[in-house]
C-alpha cells in the first residue's frame, strides 16, 4: 500500500542539467470518504524523479484498489530508469507507464477472471527542463492555477462530457445526471486505449492539482480556486479540499495532489 500522505521538496536533484530544472513542492493525500468501506484511490508524489500521479480504481473490492496500485507501481518502474529530463523523454515515460499498466491489468484479469471489469482512471504529471507533460485517461482531472485563473487542463472521458460537447446537456445538468459515472476510457479495460497527452511551459507560482472525481463531483471550480489562491500552505490546501468534499457528503474516495512551482 502506498502512503496516504507524502510531502517532500524536489529541487536540483536530477542527474542531467540540474541548473535548468525547476524547484517544485509536491504534496498529496487520499481519504476513504464518508460512505465507502475501502479506498480504491492511489497517489504518488516523487520529487526525485519529478512526477506525481492520481489513480482511481474501479471494479469493486480489492480489484479496483489493485488496478490503481498497478498504475502507481508501473510509473515507479518506468521513471526510476529515466536519465533525461527533456520533453520527449518525459513523453516516452508517460506513454510507457500507461501502456505497461494497461497490459499488466489485462494480464491479471486473464489469470483471475472474477476480477473482470477492474481498471482505473489516471492522471500522471511529469516535470522537465522544458515544462510539464500530462497523461490523462478517465474522469480524474488535472487543473492549473496561474496568476488568479483556474483552468481545467484535461477533459473527462465520460458519457456526460460527450453529451455536454454535443450540446445535449448543460454543465449543471451533468452534475446530477444519473449516468455521470459512466467512463468511456480507462486503464486496463481494453487493449491499446487512446491516451490524452498534454504539455506546456511552467511559471513560478503555478499550482497544479491532480484529483479523483470524489472531489470534483462535490466541489465546484469556484470553490477549488478560492482554496488554491489562499495564503496558507500547500498541505493546508490539500486538507481543506478533502475536508470540503467530505463535508459535502463524502460519497466517494477523494484524493488530491498539489504541485507548486517555486
Amino acid at each position: 500500500m502506498l502512503p496516504n500522505v507524502f510531502s517532500k521538496w524536489w529541487g536540483a536533484v536530477m542527474p542531467q542539467n540540474p541548473k535548468s530544472m525547476p524547484k517544485i513542492q509536491l504534496i498529496g493525500k487520499t481519504d476513504v470518504g464518508r460512505v465507502r468501506a475501502n479506498n480504491e484511490d492511489t497517489f504518488t508524489t516523487n520529487p526525485e524523479a519529478g512526477y506525481c500521479l492520481v489513480a482511481d480504481g474501479m471494479g469493486g473490492a480489492a480489484a479496483g484498489e489493485m488496478a490503481s496500485q498497478i498504475f502507481a507501481q508501473s510509473a515507479d518502474e518506468i521513471f526510476k530508469k529515466q536519465r533525461s529530463v527533456t520533453e520527449q523523454a518525459l513523453i516516452d515515460c508517460v506513454q510507457r507507464t500507461f501502456h505497461h499498466a494497461n497490459d499488466r491489468i489485462l494480464e491479471h484479469v486473464s489469470q483471475f477472471p472474477n476480477h473482470k471489469g477492474m481498471g482505473c482512471t489516471a492522471e500522471l504529471l511529469a516535470f522537465g527542463d522544458q515544462g510539464y507533460v500530462i497523461g490523462h485517461m478517465g474522469d480524474s482531472r488535472t487543473y492549473r492555477w496561474r496568476q488568479g485563473e483556474l483552468k481545467q487542463l484535461t477533459k473527462d472521458h465520460s458519457l456526460v462530457q460527450d453529451q455536454i460537447d454535443q450540446g445535449l446537456i448543460t454543465l449543471e445538468q451533468a452534475r446530477s445526471h444519473k449516468m455521470r459515472n459512466v467512463i468511456l476510457r480507462a486503464v486496463g479495460v481494453r487493449p491499446s486505449p487512446a491516451l490524452d497527452l498534454l504539455r506546456g511551459p511552467i511559471l513560478s507560482g503555478d499550482i497544479f492539482m491532480l484529483c479523483s472525481d470524489g472531489l470534483t463531483d462535490l466541489i465546484d471550480d469556484a470553490v477549488i480556486m478560492t482554496v488554491l489562491q489562499g495564503a496558507f500552505g500547500l498541505d493546508q490546501k490539500v486538507e481543506e479540499l478533502i475536508g470540503l468534499a467530505n463535508n459535502a457528503g463524502g460519497k466517494d474516495n477523494v484524493t488530491v495532489v498539489l504541485a507548486t512551482i517555486l
